[in-house]
């Protein structure tokens, strides 16, 4: 299946329940007075957002042309961030994967190691969730299923010493990639936030730079909810990129569209279901077109 129609699969509630009907509401038109107000009111309800729904509509009034292109190509502009991972020169490349309760962390973590073993690196995943044994568990039965070597130690073990372990496995075997999965943390609980940022400092001692990527993994389902654990995030621990998780699962896909202007912080992969081939690298192009497909 070719990204578009990934894209196109997972988008399919969001789009049926709002992004068709704005389809229909722009095509072939002008914006106008009673067009804007019925365009706000359906982005707003797919959960745009407050600041980035009026920026659309600022855009597409500056354009002033065929509203519904205006809006793609204004959707595709504001989407457009450089995606691409940020991976150095000598291996390994650490990333931490971060986020709250629920979101989906190890799953992505397994889903990421597999996209890099696809590739044809050798992966070490660190499970420094210690806090529930399960997640030790679950991480170490995706480590044999794709092929990762797993760095684990026991339940209520020091989260960066596990990752301090990983890292320093993957440097002296010289392997490519490091992924670290950290355990769930509400954004505003400070002393999780510290535990992350000492993570952050042990494995940088080891491999400087690292973690090259830090990867906030956020449930499409939460919407707006979503945003403002970002933001926390974004402000304690810094965030290299964005994971969007369970998009197949909500009508409300346009929490995509207000990370991106609110945050400015660039969607790296997108979850479009369970099986281990659903997380797909983020493209804008697709994304957009997907959402208002039948609009060309």
């Amino acid at each position: 299946m070719g990204l578009f129609d990934s894209f196109k699969k997972g988008l399919r509630k969001t789009k049926e329940r709002f992004f068709a009907r704005v389809t229909g509401l722009l095509r072939g038109k002008k914006l106008d007075e009673d067009l804007k107000e019925e365009l706000e009111e359906l982005l707003i309800e797919a959960d745009v957002g407050v600041d980035a729904t009026m920026f659309l509509l600022e855009k597409l009034e500056e354009k002033n042309g065929d509203a519904l292109e205006s809006l793609k190509e204004t959707l595709i502009e504001l989407l457009a961030f450089d995606t691409s991972l940020k991976i150095p020169q000598d291996p390994p490349f650490v990333v931490s994967v971060i986020g709250v309760n629920g979101s989906g962390k190890t799953t992505t973590v397994a889903k990421l190691g597999k996209i890099f073993i696809d590739e044809g690196k050798s992966v070490v995943l660190s499970a420094s969730d210690t806090f529930r044994a399960a997640a030790i568990e679950q991480l170490k039965v995706w480590g044999n299923r794709i092929g990762a070597t797993v760095i684990s130690h026991g339940e209520g073990a020091d989260p960066a010493a596990v990752a301090f372990d990983a890292v320093n496995h993957a440097k002296a075997r010289k392997k490519d990639v490091v992924i670290i999965d950290t355990a769930g943390r509400l954004h505003t609980r400070k002393n999780l936030m510290e535990e992350l940022k000492k993570i952050h400092r042990v494995v940088s001692k080891i491999v400087p730079g690292a973690p090259h990527e830090i990867l906030l993994v956020i449930d499409a389902v939460t919407g707006q909810n979503g945003l403002v654990q970002a933001k926390t995030f974004k402000e304690k621990v810094g965030v290299t990129g964005i994971v969007i998780t369970k998009m197949d699962g909500t009508a409300k896909g346009g929490i995509t569209i207000a990370i991106a202007k609110e945050l400015g912080i660039p969607i790296k992969f997108i979850g479009m279901g369970e099986k281990m081939e659903d997380l797909k690298p983020f493209d804008p192009k697709a994304f957009v077109e997907a959402l208002l497909e039948g609009s060309t």
